[in-house]
């Protein structure tokens, strides 16, 4: 059999191995490779790539990097016959070609498995020894039994091409003509798919917003499912409750264990809590809120009696990650031990069975499948810190127009996905601003990009730790194309930067601008 026919063989039972071996990750908590390879180059980018990803592709960037290693993880297979058959060492016989398409493949998947083990920082299946040899052995086996049943010749020594048909480069005039109508095909086919576009696409027309505007104000909760979430995991951690507890130690006069059910009976209390990650770009979608059930941190640091040398709390979690924060952030009100997030137990997504909830300091802060907590003495540098993002993680004031315009925050308010040609004598302009526990005083509007700034009204915010949403009633002077910006004022008095700068290593900062077509028929 030719090398190519063998290898789509290969890519073939290559892809149902991998496949199979998917399955037994997500039904039997087995180990998954492409999972290892991904959780592995997490732990070694520097966060500045980190952030360009996640600005670039939002949650997809680490889905990417999943997909990208299941795909590599099929050509792996799918060369090792490939390779067996050009150096002649393919042995005869089903029973011997079953027995080494399983065993080299299992050798080769195992050893790169324990390779990514060593490297990552973080698991989110912590599987043991046993699990490892035997969830890798099964799709292997597969291959190798299916591999088995494909025949295998030695590859021709030489391929005869008449000197009539060898042409330059040495590609015979059939493969040549072959590879001419497929570069046509293909560019005829992106000139054909943008040539019907343009020819029958046609701009939506200009459309009134007042619906939007009250469709936003009326939502300032985020639906679990569309909350957002950035981790390190591809594959959210599956904890069994029944065998976990929460351990508090460290600087600490009792250190204390507690079960789920412990931790339920103590005293609770919800709150309203918004939530953004670091890597958010300005305007960007990842940020949400919810109102969160839990019991206050500060409490259970008083039960323990905190050691006056103590001044960091740190907060490990199921899957490796850690990361700390200062005492006085631990001790106020507002940071919880959520269980709950808006009135049923915690999404697997979200942190089962607890998480953080730190008001004031970005998303990365917010621990999410906790299992453990000590008290320091001394900064302590967590998971995303030694990539380099800041320690000192609070909020930078930010303000973003979800409408009129094409914010990514619209399909969290269930809007269509942009809005940018407008109609009416009377637009709202309408959006959130968040500044963490400092909260939002005041939000103006430009609709001149930025020459000059309105006041917008302000709707009072579910809580101190929640983003305010606002509006502006615009009446535009006539038709044309128009710039909006927005910008905040915090809590103490402090007006959002205007300076632009990217979220790695502490936060974006700048003002949002929209362009806006308007088209007022009474005009």
């Amino acid at each position: 059999m030719y090398p190519s026919r063998l290898f789509i063989w290969g890519v073939t039972w290559g892809a149902v191995a991998v496949f199979i071996s998917f399955l037994i990750r997500i039904l039997l908590g087995g180990t998954y490779l492409p999972e290892l390879a991904a959780q592995a180059l997490f732990s070694l980018v520097p966060g500045s790539l980190e952030s360009q990803a996640v600005e670039t592709l939002g949650p997809l960037a680490k889905e990417s990097a999943f997909v990208g290693a299941s795909i590599i993880d099929v050509f792996l297979l799918a060369m090792i016959p490939v390779m067996l058959s050009r150096f002649k060492r393919t042995p005869a016989g089903r029973p011997r070609k079953a027995a080494v398409f399983t065993l080299l493949p299992y050798l080769v998947t195992l050893i790169l498995a324990l390779l990514f083990i060593s490297l990552a920082q973080v698991s989110s299946n912590p599987a043991g020894t046993a699990t490892i040899l035997s969830s890798l052995l099964i799709p292997c086996a597969i291959f190798g039994l299916a591999m088995s049943s494909v025949r295998i010749g030695a590859v021709p020594k030489t391929t005869v091409v008449y000197p009539v048909e060898r042409m330059k480069g040495g590609f015979s005039r059939k493969r040549r003509l072959f590879i001419k109508g497929a570069v046509g095909t293909a560019v005829a086919a992106v000139i054909l798919y943008y040539g019907v576009g343009l020819l029958f696409s046609k701009q939506a027309p200009p459309q009134s917003n007042s619906n939007e505007g009250s469709a936003i104000l009326s939502a300032q909760v985020t639906p679990n499912e569309d909350f957002y979430r950035v981790d390190v995991n591809v594959i959210a951690p599956s904890v069994d409750v029944g065998s976990w507890s929460l351990n508090l130690h460290g600087l600490v006069d009792t250190p204390m264990t507690l079960t789920y059910d412990q931790l339920l009976a103590l005293p609770s209390v919800e709150e309203y809590a918004t939530l953004e990650c670091v890597s958010n770009k300005i305007g960007g979608d990842l940020t949400s809120t919810a109102l969160w059930k839990g019991v206050k941190l500060k409490d259970l640091l008083a039960s323990a009696g905190v050691s006056s040398s103590a001044n960091y709390v740190v907060f490990k979690c199921y899957d490796g990650y850690d990361v700390g924060i200062p005492l006085e952030n631990a001790e106020v009100d507002g940071t919880i031990l959520a269980y709950q997030m808006n009135g049923v137990d915690l999404p697997v997504d979200h942190g089962y069975p607890l998480r953080a909830i730190v008001p004031g300091l970005y998303g990365m802060m917010n621990a999410k499948w906790i299992t453990d907590i000590e008290l320091v003495n001394g900064v302590y540098a967590g998971f995303w810190q030694r990539m380099g993002w800041e320690n000192d993680a609070h909020y930078q004031t930010g303000s973003t127009i979800i409408t009129p315009g094409d914010s990514p925050l619209r399909d969290k308010f269930g809007l269509s996905p942009s809005m940018t040609a407008i109609t009416g004598a009377s637009i709202d302009v309408v959006g959130s601003a968040f500044a963490g526990d400092r909260g939002i005083q005041k939000v103006e509007v430009s609709t001149d990009g930025g020459k000059t700034w309105e006041v917008a009204s302000l709707q009072d915010p579910l809580s101190n730790y929640t983003w305010a949403l606002w509006r502006y009633e615009w009446n535009p002077p006539g038709n044309g194309n128009y710039e909006l910006m927005v910008r905040a004022t915090d809590g103490t008095g402090q007006v959002q930067t205007a300076t632009m700068t990217d979220p790695f290593p502490n936060g974006a900062t700048g003002y949002q601008a929209v362009d806006v077509q308007v088209s007022n028929p009474s005009s």
